[in-house]
C-alpha cells in the first residue's frame, strides 16, 4: 500500500517548463528561482526554441547576488517529450516555435530579453521572474502551514 501512496505522490507532483528562444536568461533564471523556492513541491525543467551555446553570464551573476548558482546550467533543446512531459508550459517569447498540447496550462510570461544586456539591465527582469515564480508555486503547490 506504501507504493501505491508513493507513486500516487510523484504523479500528483506538479511539473512546470519554462520555455525562451535561447534557454540562456529568462527560463534559466525562472527555473533556478522555482527549484530554489520550491524544493522538490515542483518538478521543473527548462528549453529553448533555439538553444544558445552557453547561458546569459549577466543572468547567472544577477542571480548569484540573490544566492542561487546557475554556473553548471547549460542551454537546452526543446522537445515535444519536454512540452508533454510538462503540466504548465511558461512561454517567455518563444512565439509560434513553442508546441502545443491540449490539456495543459499555458502561460506567456511577457519578459524583456536580457540577451546583449548587462548587469543593471538583467536586475530588473531577475526581480520580475522572481515574483511571478512566487504566484506560480502559490498556485501550484501551497506551502502548508509552517
Amino acid at each position: 500500500m506504501s507504493t501505491e501512496t508513493t507513486a500516487d505522490a510523484s504523479a500528483a507532483k506538479p511539473s512546470v517548463l519554462f520555455v525562451c528562444v535561447h534557454n540562456a536568461g529568462r527560463s534559466q533564471m525562472a527555473a533556478a528561482f522555482l527549484t530554489s523556492l520550491a524544493g522538490d513541491r515542483i518538478e521543473v525543467r527548462s528549453a529553448g526554441s533555439q538553444p544558445a551555446d552557453r547561458v546569459n553570464p549577466a543572468a547567472v551573476e544577477a542571480m548569484r547576488e540573490v544566492g542561487i548558482d546557475m554556473s553548471a546550467e547549460v542551454p537546452k533543446v526543446l522537445t515535444a517529450d519536454a512540452v508533454q512531459a510538462s503540466d504548465v508550459v511558461i512561454t517567455m517569447g518563444c512565439g509560434d516555435e513553442c508546441p502545443y498540447f491540449p490539456g495543459k496550462r499555458y502561460e506567456d510570461w511577457k519578459l524583456e530579453d536580457p540577451a546583449g544586456q548587462g548587469l543593471e539591465a538583467v536586475r530588473p527582469i531577475r526581480d520580475d521572474i522572481k515574483r511571478r515564480v512566487e504566484g506560480l508555486i502559490e498556485s501550484l503547490a501551497p506551502a502548508a502551514a509552517e
